[in-house]
């Protein structure tokens, strides 16, 4: 405490120590020139660092200053000035009374879902402004997120920062920022300089913390939570309510897949808001279109409309989880009740015997020459159209078998086709969840999930569309109220690893 009462650079007075970290000390100091209280941060150099060490935390504080003065962005901290001190800079910034997110949670556990969705959408803003200004945070964590006493969330400690078009300060193969919040793709190959798409994982974790009350991949050491994070899935958060889609996107293992800050931006925003069912709604489930069926009028050709929100055809259905995520045949991006364990890789059976069926569960004939796993109590549907369609009891959600044409061979590109000219417009609320290539049992296979909003609820639908060895094309889809996503993902997940096909 012998800083105490010390004066920096002939200005700035310090008046008491409020954080301390592995780069510094943060004190809370009166700017004597302008009469106003201000935060100086003040570098730890350690006695047995060699000159190019120290000198690179030198440039580390340098750029910590340079990067969040970048941002202008009422999320991200304020950095007025950069003096030295002892010959060692100092970074000076504005002084919010505050508490870290950190602190939060250790203190009173995980927090209301609302209120994560609050702080989310902040944190969310304030890497939205950092990265169009070609700035990486690198180190989001609760300990990051300033909890303002007048409400305002910030983003703080830019410490290992960087900014596009300057040299690396890391080594080749050194990873900096912290072990918890590091994103998968920087853990399985070592890469020094990551993408806007690290930030929003280390985001999706921090969430995931804050309304858990614990980290998703959580390990008694360091290299277990490591290799957990780079291959493992994760519990599907349990408290998350309207944030759970929100997390899932964001806990994506492949960055190209991952939802971005404007996104999540986006969704958090809407978390935000207490959704209400309307009064004068009709007391009739939500319906919806299959892919290829009407959302509206007649039938479309080629199999234009998604298999999503309208209200004609049959009870809406609906899922959760990533199921055969991604294409490399890496980990999935979460786990299941009933995928617990090993279930971190696309299934890809090939010539292997099909699993059994698990209980409660039938095999159903669902169309000439292919069955599929059902679960009891389902009922099928008629559906114009062709389309094989089984309702749960409760008439909410269902499952749909179909054998299809696309308007070509690649459902991918037939989904990014019309997902902007027909899905958005005939399907209220819609957005994407993930969108992207995949296998099924060793072949080429596309996954679509979305959320959009039914009559009286949102709602969340998964689709998966491959070809058999004879090249006939199918697709396996399940929607179903939002709320209860992981309550109805296993159906979706049995009834494909479960399908058998005409070879």
């Amino acid at each position: 405490m012998s800083d105490l009462g010390r004066l920096i650079a002939g200005r700035y007075r310090l008046v008491e120590r409020v954080g301390r970290g592995g780069m510094g000390t943060v004190w809370r100091a009166e700017d004597e020139l302008l009469g106003r209280h201000v935060a100086v941060k003040k570098l730890h150099v350690q006695p047995h660092l060699h000159d190019d060490e120290v000198q690179k935390l030198y440039e580390r504080t340098r750029r910590e200053a340079r990067s969040a003065a970048r941002i202008t962005h009422p999320h991200v901290i304020v950095v007025h000035d950069v003096v030295e001190d002892d010959g060692l800079p100092c970074i000076v910034m504005e002084y919010i009374p505050s508490v870290t997110l950190g602190d939060v949670l250790k203190q009173k556990g995980a927090l209301p879902p609302e209120e994560v969705a609050r702080i989310g959408r902040s944190v969310a803003a304030a890497l939205r402004a950092a990265h169009d200004a070609g700035v990486l945070h690198r180190d989001v964590k609760p300990a990051n997120v300033l909890l303002g006493n007048d409400g305002r969330i910030v983003l703080t400690d830019f410490g290992i920062a960087v900014e596009s078009g300057t040299p690396s300060l890391t080594k080749t193969g050194e990873l900096v920022g912290s072990i918890q919040y590091l994103a998968p793709e920087r853990l399985r190959s070592g890469i020094a300089e990551p993408g806007p798409a690290c930030d929003l994982w280390s985001l999706g974790a921090t969430l995931y913390q804050a309304v858990e009350g614990r980290h998703p991949f959580q390990r008694d050491t360091p290299i277990e939570t490591a290799y957990a994070i780079a291959a493992d899935t994760y519990e599907p958060p349990r408290s998350a309510g309207d944030l759970a889609p929100v997390i899932e996107g964001l806990l994506v293992k492949e960055p190209d897949r991952r939802m971005d800050a404007h996104e999540a931006e986006r969704r958090l925003s809407d978390a935000t808001t207490t959704r209400t069912e309307p009064v004068h709604a009709p007391t009739r489930p939500e319906r919806a279109a299959a892919p290829g069926a009407p959302a509206r009028g007649g039938r479309r050709s080629n199999r234009t409309a998604l298999w999503c929100a309208s209200a004609s055809v049959v009870a809406a259905i609906a899922t959760g989880g990533a199921l055969l995520w991604p294409a490399d045949d890496s980990a999935s991006t979460t786990g299941h009740p009933s995928q617990a364990h090993p279930a971190t890789r696309p299934p890809n059976p090939g010539p292997s015997p099909l699993p059994p069926l698990p209980a409660g569960y039938h095999l159903q004939t669902a169309g000439q020459g292919f069955s599929v796993p059902i679960a009891d109590g389902w009922k099928p549907k008629n559906v114009p159209g062709g389309e094989v369609a089984y309702v749960d009891p409760s008439g909410r959600v269902g499952l749909r078998v179909d054998v299809v044409e696309f308007a070509g061979s690649d459902p991918l590109q037939h989904w990014h086709e019309t997902e902007e000219a027909q899905t958005r417009r005939d399907n209220p609320g819609y957005e994407r969840v993930r969108m992207g290539a995949t296998t099924f049992r060793g072949r080429p296979a596309g996954y679509w999930e979305f959320t959009f909003n039914g009559q009286l609820r949102e709602y969340r639908a998964v689709e998966l569309a491959f070809a058999g060895a004879d090249g006939t094309q199918y697709v396996v889809y399940l929607s179903a109220p939002n709320a209860q996503w992981n309550q109805y993902r296993p159906v979706f997940d049995t009834a494909v690893k479960g399908i058998h096909l005409r070879e």
